[in-house]
Order: C-alpha cells, then structure tokens, then sequence
C-alpha cells in the first residue's frame, strides 16, 4: 500500500510513527512518504535548520525527545553555549550539540551543491525507519511573520521569522499576516507530486493547518496534486473542543480569519468534490456535533478520541492505533491492514 502523507512537526511525526509501527505488527507491506514543511527552515550561525524535517526524522528513527517532541534525547548544550558567549544564535533558541551536528552535516552537503531533496535522503540513510522523507521543495521558502509596530519600522509594522515568533514571542504578539518568502518561485522536490499522483491513499495527520500544511500546499502545484489524484484524501483535525493539540495553532487560525474549532478548520481545507482538498476528516469526540455540519460541506466526518498515545486499551490498541485505524477506514482502506491472523 503507497501512503503519501503531509506533515509538519511533531503531531505529523508522531501520527506517521504509529501508522508505520501499526503497518509493521500487522505485516502490511507499505510505502510511506512524508512530504514534510520546510517554511520553519532557517540559517543560524551559518547552519542550515530545517526544525520539521528534523523532527520526522529523529523520531522515525527512535532518538527524538519524547518529552519535548523535538531535538535528540540524552542531548545537551555546550556547543550553544558557547556560541552565546561569544554573542552569536539566539539565547531563545538553544540547539543541542548532537542536533548541532545534523545541522554541520546538513550545510556542508548543501555547499558541496546537493539540493535539500538529496540532502535529506543521505542524512536519513544512517537509520532504517521505513519511510521516505520529503522537504516540501528544493528551494528554499522561510515563514515570516507580520507584526504591529516596532523601532525602524517605518510603516508602523515589522517583520520577524517564523521561529522567532512562536518561539521567543510565544505567538503572544498578534500576527497581522504570515509571508511565505520564496513560496511562490518554489517547485516540489523531485517525488513530491509523483508520491501524491501514486498513492493509494493520501493523509494530513495533525499538523498547524496555517503554518506546516498550508505552506507546502502554497508549494505551486502541491494543492493541484491532492486535488486530481485519484487517491481519497483523509485529515486529522489538531484542533480539540476548540483548542488546539499542540502549540499555538489559535493565533495562527486567527490571523487568517479562521476559527479555532475543528469544524471551521475542515471548512478552511474544503471538501474535494466542491474544490477544496479534503474526502475524510476526523474529529474528536468533543466535536462530534460538527459532524453533520461537516457532511452538508460535503466532507465525511467520523468523531473520535483524538489524543495520541501509548497506552495499551482493552482491545489491544494504542490511543495512536485507533486514530490511525481511523484514517485508513474513512479512506475505505481499512480491511487491509486487518489483524494477522494467529
């Protein structure tokens, strides 16, 4: 079974973590790509940080911080400390020496002239972990964030990157609106559209619906792509009883004039058959009452416990298991991943 799936950081990773361990208990053969954002991707004190695509891969490959969600476990911070007292990075935005070192590896393959596609294959060569990562494009797109005031902003606004708003600020600062610099010039990295084209299925696991998914979807000819393949179309609301899983994904929605509410932001992607995106959406069952309302948008809701989790339920399955279960079902693929038999 191809399964092409977009994503940003850890809510995609971790959906895509259980959907190839449940895949691989159940001895499905699968072929998982993960077209991942790179809007969050940055040079700082001369490194290329690529924060999503980072993620995927640590925690496919079982070495991500479970606690934080992001950066290497067992890590610390001396090369970062070391750089702030010579007063270089951003105090704020702390990376870790082994994290440092992917970083290190990352620029000097862009330098040697590899494009960002290679460079990630041969950084994920060094673990097996059963699916193939994708950046969203080969060139590069960075997220900038609009901001009310500030000295030497002339027009009475100013601009700040991605990270550093969400990060330093919070999203504590209302953003007036987000640039995508270099999205519009960007083209998909090479298997992009021919992963989406060829899949037997293709799934948004929940990920900020402004900032990761709409950025690669803002990729020219990404949205085209879910739009005409013949693939059923499948998502998983991040926002629970209008709040969201993860992060600050309600300042974002806010900024685009979306509510936070997992109906609106099923809306917001569209229902395929009406020229939107989406054949499935799964929401929590806090929001089951947005389900009828989501079918008359011409989307296929189902409601239940959107929580991601370890813990081993009476039926043998994980939190996660149910979820991705879910998925694969409302996208009518569901008899193929049936229990093996004992």
């Amino acid at each position: 079974m191809r399964i092409a799936l977009l994503a940003g950081g850890v809510g995609g990773a971790r959906f895509t973590r259980g959907l190839r361990d449940l895949l691989a208990r159940r001895d499905v053969p699968a072929e998982l790509t993960v077209v991942v954002n790179t809007g969050d991707d940055m040079w700082l004190d001369g490194l290329r940080v690529c924060p999503d695509l980072d993620t995927v891969m640590y925690t496919l490959a079982g070495v991500v911080h479970e606690g934080q969600g992001w950066g290497r476990d067992s890590e610390t911070a001396r090369v970062s400390a070391e750089l702030h007292a010579y007063g270089l990075g951003w105090p704020w935005f702390t990376l870790g020496d082994l994290d440092i070192a992917t970083h290190v590896a990352r620029t000097e393959l862009l330098r040697r002239g590899l494009p960002l596609s290679e460079v990630t294959a041969r950084l994920s060569e060094r673990w097996e972990f059963g699916a193939r990562l994708l950046p969203m494009s080969d060139q590069s797109v960075e997220t900038h964030v609009e901001l009310d005031g500030g000295s030497g902003a002339s027009d009475g606004r100013r601009t700040v990157h991605f990270e550093e708003w969400w990060v330093r600020l919070r999203a504590a600062t209302p953003a007036r609106r987000f640039v995508q610099v270099g999205v519009e010039d960007a083209r998909p990295a090479p298997g992009v559209l021919e992963a989406i084209a060829g899949a037997d299925v293709v799934l948004l696991p929940p990920s900020n619906p402004v900032v990761s998914i709409g950025t690669v979807l803002g990729v020219p000819g990404i949205r085209e792509a879910l739009r005409a393949t013949s693939a059923p179309v499948v998502g998983v609301a991040p926002i629970v009883g209008g709040a969201p899983v993860r992060g600050m994904a309600d300042a974002c929605l806010t900024t685009i004039g979306v509510e936070t509410t997992a109906l609106a932001v099923g809306e917001h992607y569209g229902a395929r058959s009406r020229g939107g995106l989406l054949d499935g959406w799964l929401v929590d069952t806090a929001d089951a009452d947005s389900v009828p309302a989501l079918a008359v948008a011409g989307i296929e809701a189902r409601a239940l416990p959107l929580l991601m989790g370890d813990g081993v339920g009476p039926d043998g399955l994980t939190a996660t298991d149910a979820i991705v279960l879910a998925a694969l079902d409302l996208a009518g693929v569901g008899s193929r991943v049936a229990p093996t038999a004992a």
